[in-house]
C-alpha cells in the first residue's frame, strides 16, 4: 500500500469520507486521491514522490503558478508581522481599492473568508435592500454551500425548488425558483409569475460548475433588462470568474452591469478570501452603517491580503489574459482533433485560462446538457491521464485552469498524454 491510500484509510477513521472536501474523494471516478506534499509552478507532487502537471490550481486561485516566488515572500513578510488582529488594517484597504478599480460596476466593497461567505451575504443584502424574499438562481450554477442556494432544478421554469441536501429546510427552499442557464424565455416567465416577489437573480456569468459552459450571445445582457424590469438586484458570482478570465471578471468582456458582484479564489492568491460589492446605494445598507449584518473575525486577515495584493499586483502590470486564453483554446482544439481521430464524440469549451472536455456529442450549453455526458468515458480517460501524470478535476462536471507557469513543453506533454487516453477509450 502506497503513503496516499495508506493516508486515506486513516483519514476515513477520523474525518467523513476522508476529505474535508466531498470532490476531492475521488468518489465519481472510482479511484483514491493522491495526497499533495508540495506544489511549485504547474506541478503539484504527491507524497509519493509522484509529480502531475496540475490543471486543477486549487480550484482556481493559482493563476500565477504554485509557490510563486513574490507571493510567497509577500506571506512570509506578513506572517512575521503577526496573523490576525481582528482590527482594520492599510492591506485591507489596499485590496478593496484594486477590487474597485477593476470593476467598472463596484463602488464598495466588503471582504470575507470564502466564495460563499460572499454570495451568502449578497443574497442577504439583496433581500434587505429590496424587501423581498423570492431568489432565483440558475440549474448547474453553485454559489457555495449555503442553505437558500442549495437547491436543485424544478421541472420547467415555475418549479419551486427541493432541498438539495438534507438538512436544509424545505420552508427556506421553496423561495428559490431555478431556471436553466442560457434560457431567457424562462428567466421571463419565473419574473413575471412571480412578480413582486423576488429579490434577486444570482448566476455564474460563465458557469464552472457544471463544466465550463460560457453565455450565449444576448444572454446576460437580457438576463440585466429583465431583472430591471421586474425591480429584481442581478448578483453576478464572480468567485471563479473574476480576475481569471480577465482583469475585471466576465462582466468586463460582456459589458454588463451588476448591481452586486462576489469574488473569491484569485483574490487570495491561494489563501483563504472572498468579497462581495456593488452599488453605493446597495452596499451601503451593510451593518455597519445600515441594518444588514455580516461580521466575520477573520475577514481581511493580513496573510491573505498580502498574497492577494501580490497577485492582483502583478495580473495589472503583466496581464496574461490573451496569451493564456490563446493556449487554453489551443489546448482543447488540440484534444477535440485527436478524440475526432479516435472516434470519441467530445464537445470542448474555452474562456480565458478556464477550459473543460465533455464527453458529449451535441454542443453544451445548459445544466441538461451536461448531465447527459458520458461519465463512464470520463472516468476511464481521467484514469488514464492521472496515471500519465496529468492532474484533473476528478468530475466531468468541473472547469480546468491554466496558469502562466504552464509551458509549451507541458502543454504538448498534456496534449500527448490526452491523444493516448482517448485512444484507449
Amino acid at each position: 500500500m502506497d503513503t496516499s491510500a495508506e493516508l486515506f484509510e486513516q483519514a476515513q477513521q477520523i474525518i467523513p469520507g476522508g476529505v474535508n472536501s466531498p470532490v476531492r474523494a475521488y468518489k465519481s471516478v472510482n479511484l483514491q486521491p493522491p495526497f499533495i506534499q508540495r506544489a511549485e509552478g504547474s506541478r503539484v507532487y504527491d507524497v509519493d514522490g509522484n509529480a502531475y502537471i496540475d490543471y486543477v490550481g486549487s480550484w482556481g486561485p493559482m493563476i500565477l503558478g504554485h509557490a510563486h516566488p513574490e507571493v510567497v515572500a509577500a506571506v512570509q513578510a506578513a506572517a512575521a508581522e503577526g496573523c490576525s488582529f481582528g482590527a482594520p488594517t492599510a492591506r485591507e484597504v489596499q485590496l478593496a481599492r484594486l477590487i474597485v478599480e477593476a470593476f467598472p460596476s463596484i463602488d464598495m466593497v466588503r471582504l470575507v473568508n470564502s466564495g460563499t461567505e460572499a454570495t451568502m451575504s449578497a443574497v442577504r443584502l439583496a433581500r434587505g435592500f429590496t424587501g423581498r424574499d423570492g431568489i432565483l438562481k440558475f440549474a448547474g450554477c453553485y454559489h457555495g454551500h449555503a442553505d437558500s442556494l442549495l437547491v436543485k432544478a424544478g421541472s420547467g421554469a415555475m418549479t419551486f425548488g427541493v432541498p438539495d441536501s438534507p438538512g436544509v429546510p424545505a420552508d427556506l427552499a421553496r423561495h428559490t425558483l431555478t431556471v436553466p442557464f442560457n434560457d431567457l424565455d424562462a428567466v421571463r416567465v419565473a419574473l413575471e409569475q412571480n412578480a413582486g416577489k423576488v429579490a434577486c437573480a444570482i448566476v455564474e456569468p460563465a458557469v464552472g460548475n457544471m463544466g465550463l459552459v460560457p453565455p450565449e450571445t444576448g444572454f446576460l445582457q437580457g438576463l440585466r433588462d429583465l431583472t430591471r424590469q421586474h425591480d429584481a438586484l442581478l448578483i453576478l458570482d464572480e468567485v471563479m470568474t473574476g480576475f481569471r478570465v480577465a482583469y475585471g471578471g466576465v462582466q468586463t468582456l460582456f459589458d454588463i452591469d451588476p448591481d452586486l458582484t462576489t469574488l473569491g479564489k484569485v483574490i487570495g492568491g491561494g489563501l483563504p478570501v472572498g468579497a462581495y460589492g456593488g452599488k453605493r446605494e446597495i452596499m451601503e445598507h451593510m451593518s455597519p452603517v445600515g441594518p444588514i449584518y455580516q461580521a466575520g473575525t477573520l475577514s481581511g486577515n493580513p496573510l491573505a491580503m498580502a498574497a492577494g495584493i501580490t497577485t492582483l499586483e502583478i495580473l495589472r502590470a503583466e496581464p496574461p489574459y490573451a496569451a493564456l486564453g490563446e493556449r487554453a483554446a489551443y489546448l482543447m482544439d488540440e484534444t477535440a482533433k485527436a478524440a475526432r481521430q479516435h472516434g470519441v464524440p467530445v464537445y470542448t469549451t474555452a474562456l480565458g485560462s478556464m477550459f473543460t472536455l465533455f464527453f458529449s456529442a451535441k454542443p453544451v450549453r445548459n445544466f441538461d446538457d451536461a448531465s447527459a455526458c458520458d461519465v463512464p468515458a470520463f472516468r476511464r480517460y481521467f484514469a488514464a491521464m492521472l496515471r500519465a501524470g496529468i492532474y484533473l478535476a476528478p468530475s466531468q462536471y468541473e472547469a480546468g485552469f491554466l496558469s502562466t507557469a504552464h509551458s509549451d513543453s507541458d502543454i504538448e506533454a498534456t496534449l500527448r498524454a490526452g491523444a493516448a487516453a482517448l485512444q484507449g477509450l
